[in-house]
């Protein structure tokens, strides 16, 4: 008989999360979507939970890595769930880190076994949250895919169907997010000639996760069209995403015409890998070289800027 492992009478949410290995945007998404966990609140407001919800969350994680999702076994009991746990195999390969998942994302790609390649993904957005996801899963991903397409090993549809799956998981994710995000307001698009909408969509799930307000026009919106958004949302950030295949030249020029014509007062960002490639600062343009680099951006501007979220 399996020896059911008790934790402390109420424990933290950062404890359930380092111990049970389901990431907080997890936790905080079913509480919403199933009534589960439903932990209580202690002096502070922050998430407490019972030694049973703590225990049920580690046997849900457990069958969940064997392949079940999560809508067919959040409402069981621990008790049921336990019997199912007794009734798997002994051992459960599972793979670990980027490099497994991206070779797994390929092989299941190029095999054209969609289903299979949604639920990978899903996994592990579940098992890291969505900013880990983001910058250890998806980022390297797609640097791969990309270049696996240029050296001829992916065909223009597999690429393209790959792009599809990852945004879909992404905007779900991210419309999971609590609502009451306040500062800074960013708008995010592209300028025309970037048609690359996922590292848009990745520097949304990182400014989202982090607390930012996030008006999205996708891509290729021309400036003038931008300055005129930025001004009717009253935005504090324009963001802007640059992929590689964006020519650094025409990226400087792009940047050089619309900080003239956006107000002073709005900062302007240019982010994706394409700036490590040059060291040519642009006058009032916020380079951001990668994903990781977002959340320190956020940490100086709230620096600068008294921020009422009330």
């Amino acid at each position: 008989m399996r020896t059911i492992r008790k934790a402390a009478p109420l424990a933290g949410i950062a404890t359930v999360e380092r111990d049970t290995g389901l990431s907080k945007d997890t936790l905080r998404v079913w509480e919403r979507r199933y009534g589960f966990p439903n932990p209580s609140r202690d002096s502070n407001g922050g998430r407490v939970y019972t030694s049973e919800q703590f225990e049920k969350l580690r046997v849900l994680r457990r069958l969940i890595d064997s392949g079940i999702r999560p809508g067919e076994i959040v409402a069981e009991p621990l008790h049921v769930l336990a019997a199912r746990v007794q009734a798997l195999p002994l051992r459960i390969p599972r793979a670990e880190g980027e490099a497994a998942v991206a070779s797994a994302a390929l092989r299941l790609l190029k095999s054209h076994q969609v289903g299979e390649l949604r639920a990978l993904l899903s996994r592990s957005l579940m098992q890291l949250g969505l900013q880990r996801f983001v910058l250890e899963v998806a980022a390297p991903l797609n640097e791969r895919v990309g270049n696996a397409w240029i050296d001829g090993d992916l065909q223009i549809f597999e690429e393209h169907l790959y792009a599809e799956q990852m945004q879909h998981l992404l905007r779900q994710a991210i419309a999971s997010l609590a609502q009451d995000a306040q500062s800074p307001r960013v708008l995010l698009t592209t300028l025309p000639g970037e048609k690359h909408r996922l590292g848009l969509l990745m520097a949304e799930a990182c400014l989202s996760v982090e607390g930012a307000q996030c008006i999205s026009l996708g891509v290729e919106t021309p400036a003038w069209d931008i300055v005129q958004a930025a001004k009717a949302h009253r935005v504090d950030i324009v963001g802007l995403s640059f992929s590689q295949a964006m020519p650094l030249k025409a990226a400087h020029e792009g940047l050089f015409d619309l900080r003239k014509r956006l107000d002073r007062q709005c900062l302007l960002w240019a982010g994706g890998n394409v700036w490590q490639r040059t060291r040519k600062d642009i006058p009032g343009v916020t380079t951001i070289a990668s994903l990781a680099a977002i959340a320190d951006a956020l940490q100086a501007w709230r620096k600068q800027h008294v921020v009422d979220d009330h």
